[in-house]
């Protein structure tokens, strides 16, 4: 198998996504611990990966037939005929379960968190793309348990506090925008799949609106760092800024409704997040 189809199968860009969160979390849970063991980042960031991409890989065995009626999925491995599903089915199986080994080490609850995202995204939130716009909510729970998980990574006990809750809260909430952006852009697209993801099922005001309310949603959200004093004012200045410019990013695709202002915001949620969650580490660290 190529690199390029081992890409595609795992959605790499994607995965690093996901290991990226929960390494930044890991690393704000250990600054409660006093002391970072490197040895356990690097076994969160290798075991992060491998869950993901497996959680990923059990997507598109799911949608293979759907993704060859996509124009942007119909070349991955499965759907083009290069990887057969017998095939990704041990390779996710053996991903799932090495991941599973690294993250249990850490501790229990690392491990339980994440057979419970593999198990949520692929076979609660994947059949539910063609049924209902509520996918996406279900959807916002797997995506959002990286952070979550990273943090109870860096604790002995698996221990799970406000700051863990915080790290979820700003991430689910997020969710929310970014998955909806990417249906606007990609609606053509999906629903040659029969996948209804916007809120009201099409580009409309309607989606539009309650993707503002969204993203406002996220405005108090990401200052909870700084309101309940686990940040200072440097996280809460940069969250509130770049939140600011995030609603206006929404706002401007309520006005037009337009194709071009969604991919703004979309590419203003994959700056948004990195962006406020590393603020949130070097202020805590700074403490």
């Amino acid at each position: 198998m190529k690199m390029s189809d081992f890409s595609k199968l795992i959605k790499t860009r994607l995965t690093f996504l996901v290991v990226f969160s929960a390494s930044i979390s890991y690393l704000i849970g250990c600054k409660v611990n006093g002391s970072v063991n490197w040895f356990d980042w690097a076994k969160l960031i290798v075991g992060g990966f491998l869950v993901t991409s497996a959680a990923n890989c059990f997507n598109e065995i799911i949608e293979k037939d759907l993704d060859k009626l996509m124009k942007r999925t119909m070349d991955r491995p499965m759907p083009s005929g290069r990887m057969t599903t017998g095939q990704g089915l041990v390779l996710g199986l053996f991903m799932g379960i090495a991941g599973t080994y690294l993250l249990g080490s850490l501790n229990l609850t690392t491990g339980y968190l994440s057979v419970f995202s593999v198990l949520l995204y692929a076979f609660a939130y994947t059949p539910l793309k063609r049924k209902s716009p509520i996918a996406v909510f279900v959807g916002a729970i797997p995506g959002a348990l990286p952070p979550l998980i990273g943090y109870v990574a860096a604790q002995p006990n698996g221990h799970i506090d406000s700051i863990a809750l915080i790290l979820f809260g700003i991430q689910f909430v997020w969710q929310f925008p970014h998955f909806w952006a990417i249906a606007w852009v990609l609606d053509d697209d999906y629903k040659l799949a029969g996948f209804r993801l916007l809120p009201s099922g099409k580009r409309d005001l309607t989606s539009a609106i309650v993707t503002f309310i969204f993203t406002l949603i996220l405005v108090p959200v990401s200052l909870l760092p700084t309101l309940y004093g686990y940040g200072g004012y440097y996280v809460g200045g940069v969250s509130l800024l770049c939140s600011l410019v995030f609603l206006y990013q929404a706002f401007n695709l309520m006005r037009t409704l337009e194709i071009s202002a969604a991919r703004k915001l979309m590419f203003g949620s994959f700056f948004y997040l990195p962006v406020v969650q590393l603020m949130f580490l070097f202020d805590f660290l700074g403490k």
